[in-house]
């Protein structure tokens, strides 16, 4: 008779004692590193994951007797550039990114040396993607070595990523540090702190205290001659940018620029995470280690650039109206012109003819630097879109 009432009972004393277990389990949780305890703003929660020395640790991965060696990756040329170090070489002598080759062969003569192998950057990069794709359904893919992943609404961010760095080790043998806050633009400032191997979890509120007596310089997009105009009105740190008034701000800079600098100061950012980027054209372009001025050798790689450029065009099956080309002079002037046909190409044929016209109507009277050459105005709706003014080659979107 009684059943009917002791049942429910019986249930909800089961539904505290699992209760009391649970929160018993989570209290005996090992503790997280710094900063991982943090809670973001629920309504955003975006991550940034960073390769960690990508291109070395490719090298690394399968060249294993190199590991704990300093290694450069980097061309040969005079004019070559670091491409990135391994962390061995950073601490030993400070080599980075972009540094000059000739001043890290100077610095680090017993370093080992490799040339860039960027169709095996380009296979580990995709083998990555795959796995963050699979974790998280909003993923922006920013270059060959980062992205950026919209984590709102998950139940535990945190655990998808530590999941994420778990499988990309695992099955790609390679290593990554990963951000996590309120925005992208805290995310990217995040995942430097943990660098590398390190995921770390910064506030809003926290991050305005912990960078509070940073350089402005600190936010991706203020470079060093925003800086420089910013110190000379006596803007120094990222509290003093934070505590100027918008319209002074707006007056020194413009009202776009001044109004992105005073949101950048309080640490706001709104830009969306974009899943897909369209392809809105493609080029390649050749650094010469000593300047050109024979027009018959520049006529010789525009033809070898056309046919390189034709060449990806067909594999990935782009077709395009809006022929280019791109040439850098000695003393750094740099010089586009182009020419539309009425139908999309990708045929060497078409586009090399176009762009030696073009370069033989231009005629370099000084000697070229860099020459390049580019394809837009795609004829496919997912393609479309205005013709980017750079011309530059990204390695991981446009290839």
């Amino acid at each position: 008779m009684h059943f009917a009432f002791v049942a429910p009972q019986i249930l909800l004393e089961l539904t505290l004692l699992a209760s009391s277990l649970l929160s018993r389990l989570t209290v005996a949780t090992v503790p997280s590193p710094p900063y991982d305890h943090q809670q973001v703003d629920r309504q955003h929660t975006i991550a940034h994951l960073d390769m960690d020395a990508f291109y070395a640790s490719v090298e690394l991965r399968r060249r294993p007797e190199l590991r704990g060696k300093p290694v450069v990756v980097c061309g040969s040329g005079p004019r070559a550039v670091v491409t990135t170090a391994s962390y061995e070489a950073r601490k030993l002598a400070g080599i980075h990114s972009a540094m000059p080759a000739a001043v890290a062969r100077r610095r680090l003569p017993d370093a080992v040396y490799l040339r860039p192998d960027f169709p095996a950057y380009r296979e580990a990069s995709g083998q990555v993607m795959d796995i963050l794709r699979g974790n998280v359904e909003v993923v922006e893919v920013v270059g060959l070595d980062e992205a950026y992943l919209d984590l709102t609404g998950l139940f535990s961010p945190k655990a998808t990523m530590r999941r994420v760095q778990t499988e990309i080790q695992a099955e790609a043998g390679l290593t990554c540090s990963v951000g996590i806050s309120e925005s992208r633009m805290l995310a990217k400032i995040t995942s430097e702190l943990g660098k590398p191997r390190g995921l770390v979890v910064l506030s809003r509120e926290d991050a305005l205290e912990r960078f509070a007596d940073h350089s402005p310089g600190l936010i991706p997009g203020i470079g060093p001659k925003t800086v420089s105009r910013l110190e000379s009105l006596g803007i120094r740190t990222l509290s003093d940018l934070r505590r100027r008034d918008r319209q002074e701000l707006e007056s020194a800079f413009g009202p776009r620029s001044g109004a992105w600098l005073h949101a950048r100061g309080a640490l706001l950012d709104n830009t969306p995470i974009t899943p897909e980027h369209e392809t809105k054209s493609q080029s390649t372009e050749i650094t010469f280690d000593v300047d050109v001025n024979q027009r018959s050798e520049l006529e010789r790689h525009i033809g070898e650039l056309s046919e390189e450029l034709c060449r990806r065009l067909r594999k990935r099956e782009l077709e395009g109206r809006m022929i280019g080309i791109k040439v850098r002079l000695d003393d750094w002037t740099n010089i586009t012109r182009s020419h539309t046909i009425d139908q999309p190409t990708n045929d060497p044929q078409v586009v090399g003819p176009i762009a030696l016209d073009l370069l033989r109507a231009y005629d370099p009277q000084r000697p070229v630097r860099l020459l390049g050459g580019r394809v837009a105005s795609f004829d496919s709706p997912e393609a479309a879109g205005p013709e980017p003014t750079d011309g530059q080659l990204r390695l991981g979107l446009a290839s």
